[in-house]
């Protein structure tokens, strides 16, 4: 599973001209999931994200998390951050897992979040989104959980 990071200053996603999530101060996350992902991926993604160091502390080093913070945490599915880029002028997406299974993982990221922290926003699985942001820094990261292979 995949998550870009991007601490911002606001954030929010716009689904038919209707405004379906914000935050304020926190981080905008875009969410890829990959074939062999499983709910294990998920719960790792969301422990890095709370727990990643992205915030300054009094010094002005980035020392404090999400957790930290209690800043806002916007999770967007996107489901070409699992493209395949390496050759070509064209992405593959042979990676990327399944629309159904990709959406159920992403629900669960999603009610782990809101279980967890607070506040949680979130985009809308398979829909055209509009996404709006101001990135604090600019401070991106990009967080892999790597899959898992399936047992046999």
């Amino acid at each position: 599973m995949i998550g870009l990071l991007q601490r911002v200053s606001e954030a929010s996603v716009r689904v038919d001209g209707q405004n379906i999530g914000a935050i304020g101060p926190g981080l905008l996350v875009l969410v890829g999931v990959e074939r062999d992902d499983r709910d294990d991926q998920a719960e790792r993604l969301l422990q890095r994200l709370l727990g990643y160091r992205v915030f300054a502390d009094a010094q002005g080093r980035m020392n404090l998390s999400l957790r930290d913070t209690g800043g806002g945490l916007l999770l967007v599915p996107q489901f070409t951050l699992a493209a395949d880029t390496h050759k070509g002028t064209r992405p593959g997406f042979s990676h990327a897992a399944p629309p159904a299974t990709a959406r159920r993982l992403f629900d669960h990221l999603v009610d782990l979040a809101r279980r967890g922290h607070h506040p949680v926003a979130s985009g809308q699985f398979g829909a055209d989104m509009q996404v709006a942001l101001i990135n604090d820094g600019p401070v991106t990261f990009w967080l892999q959980v790597p899959p898992t292979p399936a047992e046999d």
